[in-house]
């Protein structure tokens, strides 16, 4: 199975697809995100037989069946990334505990370039913003590279960073839908094909916006932690559908915050 784009789902489906098939598979261009790996891991101690999981090429051989196994999923990445924005708007200190960090370097190095000061804990990281964030460029790529999941909050946290930015979105089209959101709460993006120019602002301005799925959802949540006045939020339940408890941990943090 050759993979037209190295995409982290298909690369999942045709994996747990192969593990019972007939004879060897082969996938070609398999993305090599570390949430494959811990897949194939887990369908390993099923008893999958699997190899090159985190390569570009993972090799199949089918067994007649599996068998129940315990297996502990690695961290989510990107509600990592959510929280770690989510102080960068906000200002403070906060710690996230059981953070992959090991798995989070290009984009943990882009939040440092924006201003984020960013540590490693024996429980996880530390994350701390005092300043106003900075601008940078980014740029989305496949993994190790910065997953067009992050990009919401990127963007979020640059709309109100000092100085130009330019977003450059690599992997998918029209993944800017969330901007005219942040453009009802003051933000100053143009967008022009895979591209958003940033011109930073002081501050947002609390508006009701609209989120139309879950990264784009839980981005605006987090622009009305550096916006004056109230935001409301309608397609809250995105983010109901990808985070846990989302309110209360905001919440627990210091965030004005309460589901309508």
């Amino acid at each position: 199975v050759v993979l037209e784009f190295p995409s982290h789902t298909a690369t999942d489906n045709v994996l747990m697809a192969s593990v019972l098939a007939k004879g060897t598979t082969i996938i070609e261009n398999a993305a090599k995100e570390p949430e494959i790996i811990d897949l194939a891991q887990m369908l390993t101690e099923m008893g999958a037989k699997i190899s090159g999981a985190g390569t570009s090429r993972i090799e199949v051989e089918g067994v007649d069946g599996l068998s129940p196994a315990n297996h502990m999923a690695i961290a989510d990445r990107v509600e990592t990334a959510t929280m770690a924005a989510a102080v960068g708007l906000a200002g403070g200190d906060v710690n996230l505990i059981g953070a992959p960090s090991i798995y989070m370097d290009m984009v943990l190095e882009k939040f440092a370039a924006i201003g984020l000061l960013i540590s490693h804990t024996s429980e996880g990281i530390n994350v701390v913003c005092r300043e106003r964030l900075k601008a940078t460029d980014v740029a989305t790529l496949p993994y190790p590279g910065v997953a067009t999941d992050y990009k919401p909050f990127i963007v979020t946290m640059l709309s109100v960073a000092d100085g130009i930015s330019i977003v450059t979105e690599n992997l998918f089209s029209g993944r800017f839908k969330y901007v005219d959101e942040l453009r009802r709460m003051g933000a100053d993006i143009r967008t022009e094909g895979h591209h958003a120019v940033i011109r930073g602002m002081p501050r947002l301005s609390g508006a009701q916006v609209k989120g139309t799925d879950i990264r784009a959802a839980a981005a605006l949540a987090l622009a009305g932690l550096a916006a004056d006045g109230e935001t409301i939020l309608t397609g809250f339940s995105h983010i109901e559908r990808g985070y846990q408890d989302f309110p209360a941990r905001l919440a627990a943090v210091g965030a004005d915050i309460e589901p309508l």
